[in-house]
């Protein structure tokens, strides 16, 4: 199946090369997505398009958040043909290595989440304080919107086209991580098959972090609106 990664790229210069060359060898094509980086990801994406076939660029001309870039990316891979959408974040905090599973879990799921919190999936280089505010989020999600999906505001999926086109995601306007949330549950709630595959997640090692305040609390107060909207 035609398979388009969605890589979201703000100001991640010094990681989007080894990213691109890393996801050519798992037979998938990649569209970044770039919101005006001002360190020069975007000119350093098309560089690298015209040299690498499987690669395309999506320019938007302001940073808005993850949730509307990854809105962008999805209609634009799903009207160039994509019978699988993935996400994935362009820090290698999701190995490229572990594309081609959640690829061929989609055999028999809708929706395959890249999950840090079922068996055999870890988070080696976090705390337990970490690990247990991280956990915390996504069982905060699991009580209030009564699902059995353990990790909540996974980043790492992999979408059937079919699940895209009928999640009205025109609707969506959450900018972080509580986008996550919503989608899985849209898709639970439209009865799509949703997988969990364990992966292991690291911290990135270049560039910053784009988590902030604002991301966290997006999400407290999104979760229980989504399931007073339902």
């Amino acid at each position: 199946m035609t398979a388009t990664v969605c890589l979201p790229t703000y100001n991640e210069r010094e990681n989007l090369e080894r990213m691109l060359r890393a996801l050519g060898a798992r037979g998938v094509r990649v569209l970044v997505i770039d919101d005006a980086s001002p360190d020069g990801t975007g000119e350093l994406a098309d560089r690298l398009a015209s040299e690498l076939d499987y690669v395309d660029v999506l320019h938007r001309p302001r940073k808005e958040g993850l949730g509307p870039a990854y809105l962008a990316g999805f209609e634009r891979a799903l009207a160039d043909g994509a019978e699988l959408v993935l996400e994935m974040d362009c820090d290698f905090s999701h190995d490229p290595a572990d594309v081609p599973r959640l690829i061929a879990a989609a055999a028999d799921a809708d929706l395959v989440i890249g999950s840090r919190y079922v068996e055999g999936g870890a988070i080696p280089s976090w705390g337990p304080l970490r690990r247990a505010i991280s956990y915390g989020a996504s069982l905060y999600a699991r009580l209030w919107l009564g699902w059995g999906v353990r990790d909540a505001t996974a980043g790492f999926k992999c979408f059937r086209r079919e699940v895209l086109e009928r999640l009205d995601l025109d609707s969506v306007s959450a900018k972080g991580y509580a986008f996550q949330i919503e989608t899985t549950y849209r898709a639970l709630r439209a009865g799509f098959r949703v997988r969990e595959v364990p992966i292991v997640f690291v911290d990135r090692e270049v560039g910053g972090s784009k988590m902030s305040r604002a991301i966290v609390l997006e999400a407290i107060w999104r979760v229980p609106l989504l399931r007073l909207r339902s």
